[in-house]
Order: structure tokens, then sequence, then C-alpha cells
């Protein structure tokens, strides 16, 4: 079953067991994300953890693009200068970071042209499928735009200094295997094999022990956000490492790994 979003413009469902996706259908604007989408995605994120069975989130577009980034000709000619700051960064902002706070794994199936603002959401995804024919690039240079700091530090950490400047100084449209070869992506398949593939890899992922996935998530988010922990923060690494002894899922694991079986998890 189908959930619409945005005005259908955003649509949910659930390919797989524990896997939840969201797919970006605006395709009369190259699936822009426009501020009902942006919103929709702000709203919606949160909640996929709340009564839902979700292990990892699949995000794609409508082709024949996965999104061609912020919706600018939404923004207002007349009153551009006084808002056009506040019209983009707030609701892009918010919906990164219901993203990037996302607890669960989240996949983005590249499945066309990925631009700008469509590419900053894919990269804010912790995993990156990407069709062989699609186009990534970041155009602010050539629209007089100095992009968030917010958003460059994200490539930054993908991708490098060198690279990320490469992206932002030239505003480049990369081809899917150069950006394989940058590590802007994970992996390139063949167009009509990204659906299938990239289903299969939030299936194999949801499939994992549910309290190692979101530790080992949570970890690797702090531990890049601030390279030098505090002894707080350290304390409660330490603490997350030590709680997955004591459950039921890791005793569990190490059962049907000695019994060669699937594990049957329970979340505790």
């Amino acid at each position: 079953m189908t959930e619409r979003l945005a005005s259908g413009k955003l649509l949910l469902d659930s390919p797989a067991e524990a896997v939840v996706r969201l797919r970006i259908s605006n395709p009369d604007q190259r699936n822009a994300l426009d501020h009902e989408i942006l919103d929709a995605l702000a709203e919606t994120l949160p909640r996929l953890d709340q009564g839902i069975e979700t292990r990892c989130l699949l995000i794609t577009g409508a082709p024949p693009a996965f999104s061609a980034g912020y919706d600018i000709a939404s923004i207002p000619t007349e009153t551009f200068e006084r808002d056009a700051e506040a019209l983009v960064a707030h609701p892009f902002h918010a919906a990164m970071e219901a993203l990037g706070s996302h607890p669960w794994p989240t996949v983005a199936a590249i499945n066309g042209a990925c631009i700008g603002g469509g590419l900053e959401l894919a990269i804010t995804c912790d995993m990156r499928v990407c069709a062989a024919g699609a186009k990534l690039g970041m155009p602010p240079v050539k629209l007089g735009l100095v992009y968030s700091h917010t958003g460059l530090r994200k490539f930054l950490d993908v991708v490098g200094v060198a690279r990320t400047k490469e992206l932002f100084l030239t505003g480049r449209n990369f081809d899917a295997a150069r950006a394989e070869e940058i590590g802007l992506v994970h992996e390139v398949v063949a167009d009509e094999e990204l659906e299938a593939v990239s289903v299969a890899l939030a299936a194999e992922i949801a499939a994992n022990a549910p309290l190692s996935m979101r530790g080992n998530k949570s970890a690797i988010d702090l531990l890049t956000a601030a390279p030098v922990l505090s002894e707080q923060q350290e304390a409660g690494l330490v603490a997350l490492r030590e709680s997955c002894f004591s459950s039921e899922d890791f005793r569990e694991g190490i059962q049907a790994f000695a019994e060669k079986r699937k594990p049957e998890w329970r979340g505790r």
C-alpha cells in the first residue's frame, strides 16, 4: 500500500520487510524539492520510528530524475532579495536535519539526475547506489550562491577537501563512474537494475541486529561530528557498547551463529 504525501509528490511504501521507501514524485519539475515536499520529509521522517516497523529507509525519485535540487522557481521574484535566504534555508535545513538524525540506516537510490540540493539529500543518507546513466553535480557557482557551511561539511566528510573544491568551484556534473571513483557514491549499477539492487541492499541491512545498527550508526555519527570526544561523550559510547553484551539480541546472535541459522532479532 502506498501513502501519498505532499499532494502526491512524496510517496511512501514498503518494498521489503522492515524497509520503508520514500519516492520523490514531482516529475514535471524533475523532482525539484519544493516547500511542500521538504515539509513532508521533515514531518514524516520522525514518525517512521513510531509505530511503523522500520529498520532501513530507502529514498529514490520517480523517473527520470532523483532530484534536480531545490525548487528555486518557487521563490517569488517580487520579494526575492528579501526572502531568498529564509525561503531556501529553513525548509531545506529542517528536512536535512530530520534525515541526518534518522536513527536507522538510510540508503539513496540515485535513479537519474541528482543535482544541488538533491545531491545533498543523497549524501545525507548513509549509503548511495547509483544508476549508470545518472548525473551528479553542485551548481551554486552557476547561480551566484555561496553554499551553506552545514552542507559543505557533509561533502568534506564524504569526498574530502580536494573533491569538494572540484565539485563546488567548477560546477560540473559528474557521470556515475566518476562519482564512484571519488567516493561520492558506493556502487554503480545498470539503470534497469537499480530498483532491485537498492531494495535488496536495504533488505540486507534491515535483516541485521536492530540494536547493533542503531548503536553503530549513532557512534559513527558522533565520531564524525566530534573527532575529539569529551569525557561525557566517551563515557556514553563506552556505555553504549557495554549495553549490547547484556542484550537478548547479542545472545541470540551468538547462538544463531553457532547453530548456523538465521537469527530472530527482538530489538532488546
